[in-house]
């Protein structure tokens, strides 16, 4: 217990060749960070400042925080809204449903 109590506060940190490989539909929060978002058929979103986790991060829905040029946007990271995930190109590719950003602009 006393050796435990040593590691309290310290962060744990793998390098990145060491990390688990994820399966199909799962990312690493850094590898989302700094994506362009982008609609189905090209229009630009922005880009992802963060990802938030609320509750259980098992069944429940990330959302991904997105800066615009008209503000703060919060996405689902969902598969009927996040159609295509491309960690190699930076991109994301987005339907967004109606009224989602009206919503964020409350």
């Amino acid at each position: 217990m006393d050796d435990a109590r040593k590691l309290v506060g310290l962060e744990v940190q793998v390098p990145l060749a060491d990390r688990v490989k994820l399966p199909a539909g799962s990312y690493y929060i850094s590898d989302l960070v700094g994506c362009a978002v982008q609609e189905k058929g090209g229009a630009s979103v922005g880009l992802v400042r963060d990802v938030e986790i609320h509750g259980d991060e098992i069944s429940g829905t990330p959302n991904l925080v997105v800066d615009t040029a008209r503000g703060e946007l919060v996405i689902p990271l969902a598969q009927e809204i996040c159609v295509d995930v491309d960690l190699v190109a930076r991109r994301i590719e987005v339907v967004l449903p109606e009224g989602l950003r009206e919503l964020n602009l409350e």
